[in-house]
């Protein structure tokens, strides 16, 4: 048997008692923060073309869209739709190796639970497996630096991510498995290029959809290479040609990659690498006792060229700019999602910021999320200086987050789209999700169901 068939019977033998209570614990926050940002995303301008798309293309009321007030979808579009919201806002867990392994897996299993039923030890044990498999792509593959990154990760590891998902949920023997990889192998792919537009959401809603789509053909009988990840001209050698260390894919669940490097949880809803430059601008903002005394700045960082956005054009683009990023920390003193609308983007206290910010970009400093540092030093009028680094935001890998600190953020996007009571509910649902049947989690996707969103 191939790499494809080993790593295929391995997940398909691993089984919700095989998890493990860490396991459980990190995949329970995972699923719970990637739904809060859903709803908080799910009015967005990205979020609402796509809903009107759908809505023009018909089909199947097989799943709910989360915050558009019982709309319901195909289950391929509706895990599109409710992978984009969890992303669009940039405000999803991060990985190690980067990418956004929540949007391609928790849509998935949340639209087939809905319409064949799941409990929640079902939809968790699946999550585990969607998350894993794009955890071990990843670190198989060397893929810690995003400056080197040739592609967007949740492209390519996403729609595997969600084809596992599926294949579990549908019960898919081995071969069909493999054969639902080989299938979403073929839909993989995502262009930094598009990093800073609407576009990249999408890049998290086509691995969610195409993964679903090919287990549901695999499920059919639809076939494709059974070992696609080491076939000539296959998974590896298209993406992963440099560099690919099978052991570390064949180490599945050994530890699980979601308990051990674990996630980081965002508490700022931008690209990580801003992160730094916003953790060290807070810390500017408290020193500095106003912004306005603020005669020049200087921003060293790694080289990272995809977030060096001196002049972003929306407040979208903003996501991805260390100087814009800095520039809101300083500026307001927190950065939520109200930060990064045009509006903030273009009020003349930014505008006047971001023209005093300099940044050079430092080869000598490491470039992935590990050991990088972001320093910020500020020149203030009345001739000090004053000066700060951040070697690794809160929720960071290595540097602990208070759980108070997530429960906020949970409330904060939660009732963007529903009344305190509901929010409340659903929060109790998510805690003790591992014992709920298929009738409790039918009760808890009626919350996600009856939400309203917020328009951007």
């Amino acid at each position: 048997m191939g790499l494809t068939g080993e790593l295929c019977t391995i997940i398909h033998a691993t089984r919700y008692e095989s998890l493990g209570a860490a396991c459980v614990a990190r995949v329970k926050q995972a699923i719970q923060d990637g739904i809060a940002v859903a709803l908080a995303g799910c009015g967005q301008q990205p979020v609402a073309i796509g809903v009107a798309h759908a809505q023009s293309l018909g089909g199947a009321p097989q799943a709910s869209v989360w915050g558009w007030g019982g709309f319901k979808a195909s289950v391929v579009q509706a895990a599109n739709i409710n992978a984009m919201a969890t992303h669009v806002l940039d405000f999803e867990p991060m990985w190690s190796p980067p990418t956004h392994s929540v949007s391609p897996t928790v849509p998935v299993a949340f639209a087939l639970a809905e319409l064949h039923g799941a409990t929640g030890k079902d939809i968790i044990t699946a999550v585990a497996k969607g998350l894993e498999i794009q955890g071990r792509l990843q670190y198989a593959g060397d893929q810690f630096a995003p400056e080197d990154l040739t592609f967007h990760p949740p492209g390519v590891a996403g729609v595997f991510g969600s084809a596992v998902v599926a294949a579990d949920l549908l019960k898919l023997d081995v071969m069909s498995m493999r054969r639902a990889l080989g299938i979403a192998a073929s839909r993989a792919g995502s262009l930094l290029a598009n990093v800073g537009s609407m576009t990249k959401c999408t890049h998290c809603g086509n691995a969610a959809a195409s993964g679903l789509d090919a287990a549901l053909l695999a499920q059919r009988g639809f076939t494709a290479n059974p070992d696609v990840l080491e076939a000539h001209k296959g998974v590896i050698a298209t993406f992963f040609p440099n560099s690919f260390d099978a052991a570390r894919l064949l180490d599945y669940g050994k530890p699980w990659r979601v308990v051990d490097p674990g996630l980081a949880i965002k508490l700022f809803p931008s690209q990580y690498g801003t992160h730094y430059a916003i953790t060290a601008g807070l810390d500017i903002h408290a020193q500095a006792g106003g912004a306005e005394r603020i005669r020049q700045v200087r921003i060293v960082s790694p080289v990272m060229k995809y977030i060096d956005r001196p002049q972003p054009a929306t407040g979208l683009d903003g996501k991805f700019s260390l100087q814009y990023g800095a520039a809101a920390a300083m500026l307001d003193g927190k950065v939520g999602i109200a930060s990064f609308t045009d509006e903030r983007r273009h009020r003349a206290d930014m505008v006047g910021l971001l023209a005093k910010i300099t940044l050079t970009q430092d080869p000598s400093i490491v470039g992935d999320f590990h050991h990088m540092h972001v320093a910020i030093e500020a020149d203030l009028i009345d001739g000090s200086r004053i000066s700060a680094i951040c070697r690794g935001p809160k929720g960071s890998w290595g540097v602990p987050l208070d759980p108070a600190a997530h429960r906020d953020k949970l409330l904060d996007c939660m009732s963007r789209a529903l009344p305190p009571a509901q929010v409340d509910e659903l929060l109790g649902l998510f805690e003790r999700i591992e014992a709920l049947d298929a009738g409790g989690v039918k009760k808890l996707i009626a919350l996600l169901a009856s939400a309203t969103q917020q328009k951007e």
